[in-house]
């Protein structure tokens, strides 16, 4: 049983127990044939819950087959049928539930673009987390598929990653392409690692064209310079081995500073110093938490960070 299957199964059941008698389910569920419609009534179709993600996904896993493309490699056994266009983290597999290590095979890497330079990298920004690392370079340079796999998505976001490509891989990693130019790739196609997905663009949320890349296993992001050495644009081991702790422990940090973050909505006739008073801090932190310089001017509804 893969991965996901055990965690959605397990899951399932789960929701029986809180929403029926827990009796009356135990003998619902051990009788024969009565697996599909649980199915059927612990995902009833909603608005919010695409037919794809429910009983579909939950029927498919039953048959306990995978991806004729990658049923001989790990992407099979851990994401087994699940198979979707419309979202970039169908999972929802919190890290708790992850494998103490993960060993991923990264012997065919090829760097998704052979020139650039990184202007962003992998962690918090102001309002948010950057889940990838941007390359800077100018539009219409080739884009290439960093290992061999399947194109799983191809869509537009005006506000966000633009025109942008997700490969499910081989190994079990899934990689995001965004703010292409151009995508030359075609839904559904089997690729080769460094086979063209694209061109590099500035499309979507973007300040100046370059390459977001991403990588992630099961929906979670993490940071690409772990596994990949872009000074010399190779990955860091043919094999590598995530942890929980040292890949994903950022969500925990996250978490527990979104937590005790505080705001500021700038007022009229505001300034630093009468901000850092009245919440007592200083104009440096202030600076600091909120990447200001002394020449940076505040507005009146801009959102500082105090604490």
């Amino acid at each position: 049983m893969t991965f996901i299957k055990h965690v959605f199964l397990t899951t399932i059941v789960s929701l029986f127990a809180i929403n029926q008698n827990i009796d009356a389910q135990i003998k619902v569920m051990a009788a024969p044939g009565n697996m599909k419609m649980a199915a059927s009534k612990a995902f009833p179709k909603t608005n919010n819950i695409p037919v794809a993600d429910s009983t579909n996904i939950y029927n498919e896993m039953l048959n306990d087959e995978t991806d004729d493309l990658m049923e001989n490699h790990p992407a099979g056994d851990i994401y087994g049928d699940i198979w979707t266009a419309d979202r970039l983290n169908p999972y929802r597999i919190p890290i708790s539930s992850l494998p103490d290590s993960i060993s991923i095979d990264c012997s065919d890497f090829v760097m998704p673009v052979d020139v650039g330079r990184i202007s962003s990298r992998f962690g918090p920004r102001r309002y948010r987390y950057h889940y990838g690392i941007d390359i800077a370079l100018p539009s219409g340079n080739t884009v290439v598929s960093s290992f061999a796999g399947k194109v799983r998505i191809i869509d537009y976001e005006p506000g966000g990653y633009g025109k942008y490509v997700v490969v499910r891989h081989d190994n079990g990693l899934e990689t995001v392409y965004a703010h292409l130019s151009n995508v030359t790739c075609k839904l559904n196609q089997r690729v080769d690692a460094g086979q063209e997905l694209g061109l590099s663009g500035n499309t979507g949320r973007s300040t100046g064209p370059h390459l977001h890349f991403e990588t992630r296993y099961v929906g979670n992001a993490f940071n690409p310079a772990t596994i990949i050495n872009f000074d010399r644009k190779v990955a860091y081991a043919d094999n590598y081995t995530l942890t929980k702790r040292k890949n994903f422990g950022y969500q925990q940090v996250k978490a527990k500073t979104s937590q005790l973050a505080k705001y500021y909505k700038v007022r009229k006739g505001d300034n630093l110093s009468r901000i850092a008073a009245r919440n007592g801090t200083t104009v440096n932190k202030l600076k600091s938490m909120n990447g200001l310089k002394s020449s940076s001017k505040i507005r009146p509804g801009q959102r500082l960070r105090i604490r």
